[in-house]
């Protein structure tokens, strides 16, 4: 079993903020201010809101697997407006098209051209909505969007915004309906989430909210930051110092997904890659430039849920498990050496 973890707060390193013109601090206080935000969105899920925007600091994809009605939609909206991006959505059915989410050209014939017509995944944040009632073709028009943030068309590529996210939802697999995502597709997201019901007495403050409010007019949502912000926070992010020892400790606890009975699929070198970025997100919003043990462990059920194939058991109960089989770094005190 990992004993204690020590998380140091106390090191700075002002040549950080020197080196990269801006202030960490400032950056972080415009996360927490969303976050503030999101949690009157979603109440009762402060651990949900805090790990949607690690995987958004991170640069991933974030894959929500949970029963309709439970305030998916109304999170990635509230995202979308809060960072000042553009959002779309695609309700997925099976007799959705490829271009339906990409885009398409189409004959102007004034012009006597082809145009191309943008599809949604021109935005900052693109809700996939019931991404697993989508057939494996149109499911595939998402990979290179996610993985290189372009699209190709008729051999030509057209990019993406830089801070492309998409927030895609899927019903549990055992519903009528659906395609399960493939492995590579999976691999494309940094973490998987679920919302859960929410506690009674906040079930119950959405009830009243919902007789106080108008419903007569839909709110207009002021963005909280500006884009540029979000651009600055992931140069910060990259920046988070991870010690060899930490980077050990990843590539032990993959090594054991791969050697794990229960486990067909251990994480892929591309997801270790993705979960080191995702926990210099948390170590950054957490007020810290250096990643620690805790990070690890505390996002590996969300990183790990969405990229181990496992054919049986509990997924959740196997991942601690592998969390438990690894020695945590000794003597580690979170600063670099």
């Amino acid at each position: 079993m990992p004993g204690s973890l020590v998380r140091d707060k106390t090191m700075e390193h002002p040549d950080r903020e020197h080196s990269l013109g801006v202030d960490p601090d400032a950056l972080r206080a415009g996360f927490a201010q969303i976050s503030r935000s999101l949690n009157q969105v979603l109440k009762g899920k402060p651990d949900v809101v805090e790990m949607v925007l690690v995987c958004l600091l991170a640069q991933g994809h974030l894959l929500l697997e949970d029963k309709p009605g439970l305030g998916k939609t109304t999170l990635a909206k509230a995202l979308a407006d809060a960072i000042g991006g553009t959002f779309s959505r695609v309700q997925c059915t099976p007799d959705l098209l490829p271009g339906d989410i990409t885009g398409f050209s189409i004959f102007n014939q004034r012009a006597n051209e082809f145009e191309f017509r943008e599809g949604p995944v021109f935005a900052d944040v693109l809700l996939a909505d019931e991404v697993n009632r989508a057939t494996p073709r149109t499911q595939s028009a998402l990979l290179e969007a996610m993985a290189e943030r372009q699209v190709t068309v008729d051999a030509k590529r057209y990019q993406l915004s830089s801070q492309f996210f998409v927030m895609a939802t899927q019903n549990p697999i055992d519903q009528h309906g659906t395609y399960p995502l493939p492995e590579a597709q999976l691999d494309r997201f940094a973490m998987k989430l679920s919302i859960g019901y929410p506690a009674r007495h906040d079930e119950r403050n959405m009830l009243a909210a919902a007789i106080q409010n108008d419903r007569s007019h839909v709110e207009e949502r002021t963005p909280l930051i500006q884009p540029d912000v979000l651009r600055q926070a992931h140069q910060c992010v990259a920046t988070i110092h991870v010690d060899p020892s930490i980077q050990d400790y990843l590539l032990d606890l993959g090594t054991e997904t791969r050697r794990h009975p229960q486990v067909h699929l251990g994480i892929s070198p591309r997801g270790l890659l993705t979960w080191q970025r995702v926990c210099q997100a948390r170590a950054f919003l957490d007020g810290r430039d250096f990643v620690t043990p805790d990070d690890v462990q505390e996002t590996a059920h969300a990183v790990l849920g969405v990229r181990l194939g496992m054919e049986h058991g509990d997924p959740s109960a196997v991942i601690q498990l592998l969390i438990d089989s690894v020695s945590v770094p000794k003597g580690f005190q979170g600063g670099r050496s």
